[in-house]
């Protein structure tokens, strides 16, 4: 009676095998579709925050409850002239402002918010010298529904300041449709010995609205 329950038992869990992958991949189809995707760091743009070869889990479920924050990192889809790929190309920058926000270059080596001027401990440093928070003055009015966004790399990353430099200033080309950000990067994952938390600096929380 043992043996034979025990057959019964072997024979039920290899005819039910094949449905448990296939359940095991559907889920994990859905959960990178639609909750959790990773994405490698293909460039230097954001060091020191992020290295080339960090893979990085992204969020892809926040920002259809909420609008992206300032100070958070994300990933989006570059317009074409930002990536000179017409199928879309996943960049990966941090917001600096949303929409409405006024973004100036600079107060004290700083750039201003609102008004406010931020400290960006994150900013780019090796041997003992820091990147400027950017390599000339502006002054932009981030539009509605727009991102600008900037690499922690400030001399070595394509980001809204390079593009409003090479579009003869133009706000649109430099800036990022909020419906563009694929999700926010939230973590580091990989190598184990680099494993962090991508939290928003506390820097940004004085940061007035517009």
């Amino acid at each position: 009676m043992i043996d034979e329950q025990t057959d019964k038992s072997r024979s039920s869990f290899w005819k039910e095998l094949p449905i448990l992958l296939g359940v095991a991949i559907l889920v994990a189809v859905l959960v990178r579709a639609f909750v959790l995707q990773t994405f490698f760091i293909p460039s230097e743009s954001m060091e020191n925050t992020l290295k080339i070869d960090d893979r990085v889990l992204v969020n892809k479920l926040v920002y259809d409850f909420r609008s992206p924050h300032r100070g958070e990192v994300v990933v989006f889809k570059a317009p074409t002239e930002w990536s000179g790929d017409p199928k879309g190309e996943d960049f990966i920058k941090r917001v600096i402002g949303v929409g409405g926000d006024h973004v100036v270059c600079c107060d004290d080596d700083r750039l201003v918010i609102n008004g406010r001027p931020l400290t960006e401990p994150y900013i780019y440093s090796a041997d003992g010298v820091r990147d400027k928070p950017a390599d000339q003055e502006f002054d932009i009015t981030v539009p509605k529904g727009r991102l600008w966004v900037m690499g922690d790399h400030r001399s070595a990353s394509g980001d809204s300041l390079e593009h409003w430099q090479q579009s003869g200033q133009n706000i649109d080309s430099a800036t990022i449709p909020t419906d563009q950000v694929v999700g926010r990067a939230f973590t580091v994952f990989w190598p184990v010995n680099r494993a962090t938390w991508l939290t928003v600096p506390k820097q940004f929380d004085g940061i007035p609205n517009p």
